[in-house]
């Protein structure tokens, strides 16, 4: 029995010192920044170390005018005005932490319509004014008609719907549009993005909220220390292996068109009208084949299929291209590309009958004013 108990002994310290030997490899391994961005990728481990690495320059979520939210991650920091951001933009927001300066009470004014955007930095406005973004130059061509800006940079879909259950649907909006991006799927699948978030998985074919509470920037801090740096390693590693066989993709769609869903269905049950604008970036804005790309079939298909109301805006850049326009195909749009979805947009809601035109005629101009309201 000693003898046994002395082979236990041995070889518990043994895997000790193996367990203590690869912790500290890989804390050595990950602290060089050479090998970091050799094996970080889109995983929950390599977003959370770049995390930390930023907290050197000082304590943000990821930019300054970031706020912490328990359910969503981050939130667009309320009572902003004329902030410098990107460059030589400026940032507002108002009380409610919506962008730009103008306020929106949650009853919907009388003869008025009301639209409600989600989306992620494209939609939000990242690089542009608040004037330049697609939702304000929306509002501006749709007279009589409140057009409510709820992106925020970096979010996934499960930061939207979260955020139209807990905020949007508040303003009683006739329509609800969404700003759609295929690369906003790989958000869904972690919880640790631009900064600690929620996550959505499925269990028994439902949604099951997962990591909220989300833990705010010091405790994520405080714990980092004590987080097996070997254990992330693997994570990164795997996170690479997945991406390399296609099988990442996969886990995305399994999350993302439930997530999709869920937001149709929760905007038609409020009594709302729910679009879903698939957004051009890149290299799918000047693409000379004016037909559809793969990612652009797959999801105009899913949404015919369930009958959602999907807009195509790629031959409106199209059109200005025919027409000498020059478009930004790398990073962010700038006015250009927004002003162009904005009309888009616009056009669509109008031909599909989610708002109609009206027609009031004002004997004191000897006029006609001219604004949209939505299809009841």
């Amino acid at each position: 029995m000693r003898r046994a108990a002395r082979k236990i002994v041995v070889a518990a310290v043994y895997c000790l010192a193996v367990a203590l030997l690869l912790e500290g490899a890989a804390r050595a391994a990950l602290s060089s920044d050479a090998f970091f961005r050799r094996v970080a990728g889109n995983d929950e481990a390599s977003w959370r170390l770049r995390w930390v690495k930023r907290q050197k320059t000082g304590r943000r979520i990821y930019y300054a005018f970031d706020d912490y939210h328990p359910t969503r991650g981050w939130t667009l920091r309320p009572n902003l005005r004329d902030v410098p951001a990107f460059g030589g933009k400026t940032l507002s927001s108002n009380s409610r932490g919506l962008r730009g300066a103008r306020e929106y009470s949650l009853d919907k004014p009388a003869g008025s319509s009301r639209i409600v955007v989600l989306g992620d930095s494209f939609t939000f406005g990242e690089d542009v004014a608040d004037d330049e973004a697609w939702p304000r130059r929306l509002e501006e061509l749709m007279p009589g008609t409140e057009v409510l800006n709820l992106g925020v940079h970096g979010y996934g879909h499960d930061q939207m719907l979260l955020y139209l259950r807990e905020e949007g649907l508040r303003y009683h909006p006739d329509v609800v549009v969404v700003g759609f991006l295929p690369d906003d799927m790989e958000r869904n699948v972690v919880a640790f993005r631009d900064y600690a978030k929620p996550r959505f998985v499925l269990q028994g074919g439902q949604l099951a909220l997962r990591n909220v509470p989300v833990p705010s920037p010091d405790d994520v801090l405080a714990r980092e220390p004590y987080r097996p740096k070997f254990l992330d390693l693997l994570s990164m590693l795997r996170g690479d292996l997945l991406h390399r066989s296609g099988r990442d993709q996969e886990a995305m769609r399994e999350i993302t068109l439930p997530l999709l869903d869920e937001m149709n269905a929760t905007i038609t049950t409020a009594g709302a009208r729910a679009a879903f604008a698939y957004l051009p970036v890149y290299g799918e804005i000047d693409k000379a084949d004016p037909g559809m790309t793969g990612r652009e079939r797959f999801f105009f298909s899913y949404w015919r299929q369930r009958g959602i109301q999907s807009m195509y805006l790629r031959p409106y850049f199209l059109e200005k291209m025919r027409q000498g326009a020059e478009f930004k195909t790398y990073g962010h749009w700038g006015p250009l590309e927004h002003q162009t979805v904005a009309e888009g947009v616009k056009a669509y809601l109008i031909e599909k009958g989610l708002v109609r035109q009206r027609v009031s005629r004002d004997p004191a101009q000897g006029g006609v004013e001219r604004g949209l309201q939505a299809e009841q």
